[in-house]
C-alpha cells in the first residue's frame, strides 16, 4: 500500500502513454510505421470486453494472452477532491483501512495469500479515483477476487485499528510533504492554481483534518462510496471474457448495492485576474527551480480536439530531448540542467498545464523564466510546424506500442479514463484523435489557453547572510 503513490504529477508523464494492440502494424516505405497506420490502433486491442453486472459494478477485461499472469484492479469512483469540506485526507485514510480486515477475513490475511502465491499488491488514491491491485498466476484470480469483493461489503473497523494507521498517515505527510520544501511549495502552487476547486487541497490532506479523522468518518466514507455501483472492476491477463465475467458473478455478483453516491458535483475552478506567484526558500534547497501552471480543460471537459491539440502541444514544447524546451534552454543555450512540459488530460474536472525548468549555476531564474516563457510566446505567435506536429504524434503513437509491455500499465489506462468521465470506446480511439490533429489546432490552444493568466512558482536557496563571504 503507498497511499499517495500516485502523484498527480507523475500520472500526468505516464498517462501520455497509452497501450498497444495485439495486431502488428504496417510499416510504409521508408521503413516508418505511417501515421495512418497508427491512428488503426485500438489501445488494449480487438477483445477488450465490457459488462456490467447486476448490482451496478462495472466489468472490462482486457486478455493478454503472452504470459500466464493477470493484474487484477477495483477501482471506486471516489478521490479526495469528493471529500465534504474540513474532512480531508479521508479517500486516502480510508485506502489504508480497507487492509484492515472484514467480518471473514482477519487483518493482514488478504495480503498474506497474495504474497503466499508470489503475487505483488498496492493500493492508490489521487483526487479523482482510489484503487487496489493485485498481479498473480492466472490459477489465482478467484482468490483475489473472492478476497478485493469481500472488502468491498465487509470492512470492519475498531479504534484500536483506526487511532495508529492516523498516526501512519499523519507520518508520511511529516515525511513526504512537511520535510520537502518541493512539496510545501507545491502544495501553495495548487492552492493558489486551483481557486475555488478541490484540486487545491492535497490528497493526503491538511495534517490538522487529518488529526481529527475518526472512525466514524472513514465508516460513513466507505458506506456511501465503496459500493458495487460506484465501482469499476478491471481484469488485464490471460483470461477469457467469458471466465473472468463467470468469476466475476461468483464473487463481486453477491455484493449488494449499499448506497447511490449520486452525481459528482464540484465546484468549478475559477479563472482570476492577473498573473500570480508563490515562492519558498530553504537551506534544504541546493538547486533552484520554477514552474509556470495554466488551467486547461481535460479529455473530460475539453471541447473536441482540444485535449489531443493540448497533448500534442505539451509533447512539442516540453516532451523530451528534441522539445523546443529542452533544445533551446539545456542543450542550444547551456542556461538550465532540466526544462520540460506536462498536461494532465486525464481528470473529471478542468485540469493543468505545466512548464518547468531548472537553471545551471551562475544563471539567474529570473533571466531563464524569460527566455522559457518567450519560446511559449513564440508558439502563440507563430505556431508550430508541420514536422514538430508529425515527430510528436508520431512519437506519442509509437509509444502506444511499447506501453503494453506493461499489464499494469493497460489496466491503469482504463482505470484512469473510466473514473474521470471516459469511455472504454474513448480510450480505444485514442490514437485516431491524436493522428488528427494539426498544426493550427496546436497553435489554437496555446492561444486559447497559455495566454490566459498563470501562476508561477519559485524554489530557491534559502538567502545568504550579508556578512557571509
Amino acid at each position: 500500500m503507498t497511499g499517495r503513490s500516485l502523484a498527480l504529477k507523475a500520472l500526468a508523464l505516464s498517462l501520455v502513454v497509452f497501450a498497444s494492440p495485439v495486431l502488428p502494424v504496417a510499416a510504409d516505405t521508408t521503413g516508418k510505421t505511417s501515421i495512418e497506420d497508427f491512428s488503426k490502433i485500438h489501445i488494449g486491442g480487438t477483445d477488450v470486453s465490457q459488462t456490467t453486472l447486476d448490482n451496478g459494478l462495472q466489468v472490462v477485461v482486457i486478455p493478454d494472452r503472452r504470459a500466464p499472469i493477470v493484474t487484477h484492479m477495483v477501482w471506486y469512483r471516489v478521490g479526495g477532491a469528493d471529500e465534504k469540506p474540513g474532512k480531508s485526507g479521508i479517500a486516502h485514510f480510508l485506502e489504508h483501512l480497507m487492509f484492515k480486515g472484514t467480518k471473514n477475513t482477519p487483518e493482514g490475511e488478504f495480503s498474506k495469500k497474495v504474497a503466499q502465491v508470489g503475487g505483488q499488491e498496492n493500493a492508490f488514491t489521487s483526487q479523482d479515483y482510489t484503487a487496489y491491485y493485485q498481479q498473480v498466476a492466472k490459477e489465482h484470480l478467484e482468490m483475489v477476487m473472492g478476497y478485493e469483493a469481500d472488502r468491498m461489503s465487509n470492512l470492519i473497523l475498531t479504534e484500536k485499528q483506526v487511532d495508529p494507521e492516523r498516526d501512519v498517515v499523519l507520518e508520511e505527510r511529516s515525511q513526504r510533504v512537511d520535510r520537502s520544501p518541493a512539496a510545501r511549495l507545491s502544495e501553495t502552487f495548487d492552492q493558489v492554481l486551483f481557486p475555488n476547486s478541490p484540486y487545491g487541497i492535497p490528497v493526503i490532506g491538511w495534517k490538522n483534518e487529518i488529526q481529527a479523522l475518526n472512525k466514524d468518518d472513514a465508516i460513513a466514507f466507505y458506506d456511501k462510496y465503496y459500493t458495487p455501483n460506484n465501482a469499476i472492476l478491471i481484469v488485464a491477463g490471460d483470461v477469457t471474457s467469458e471466465d473472468v465475467l463467470a468469476l466475476a458473478k461468483k464473487t463481486y455478483g453477491k455484493v449488494e448495492q449499499r448506497a447511490d453516491p449520486g452525481p459528482r458535483d464540484r465546484p468549478h475552478v475559477q479563472i482570476v485576474p492577473g498573473n500570480r506567484e508563490v515562492s519558498l526558500q530553504s537551506d534544504q534547497v541546493a538547486q533552484p527551480s520554477l514552474q509556470h501552471g495554466w488551467i486547461v480543460p481535460s479529455s473530460t471537459t475539453a471541447e473536441p480536439s482540444d485535449s489531443e491539440a493540448l497533448e500534442v502541444l505539451s509533447d512539442i514544447l516540453g516532451g523530451g530531448a528534441n522539445s523546443r524546451l529542452y533544445k533551446a534552454l539545456v542543450i542550444e543555450g547551456e542556461v538550465a540542467t532540466s526544462a520540460g512540459a506536462w498536461y494532465q488530460s486525464t481528470a473529471l474536472d478542468d485540469t493543468r498545464f505545466i512548464l518547468y525548468t531548472s537553471p545551471k549555476d551562475g544563471v539567474e531564474l529570473e533571466e531563464l523564466e524569460k527566455r522559457a516563457l518567450a519560446i511559449v510566446n513564440d508558439v502563440l505567435e507563430n505556431g508550430v510546424t508541420a514536422e514538430e506536429v508529425e515527430r510528436s504524434k508520431r512519437s506519442m503513437l509509437a509509444s502506444a506500442i511499447y506501453a503494453q509491455d506493461k499489464q499494469d500499465v493497460l489496466a491503469r489506462i482504463f482505470g484512469t479514463a473510466l473514473t474521470t468521465g471516459g469511455s472504454v470506446e474513448k480510450v480505444q480511439t485514442w490514437p485516431a484523435r491524436i493522428a488528427k490533429v494539426t498544426p493550427e489546432q496546436v497553435q489554437a490552444v496555446a492561444q486559447k489557453y497559455l495566454s490566459e493568466t498563470s501562476v508561477a512558482s519559485y524554489l530557491m536557496p534559502a538567502a545568504k547572510p550579508e556578512n557571509a563571504e
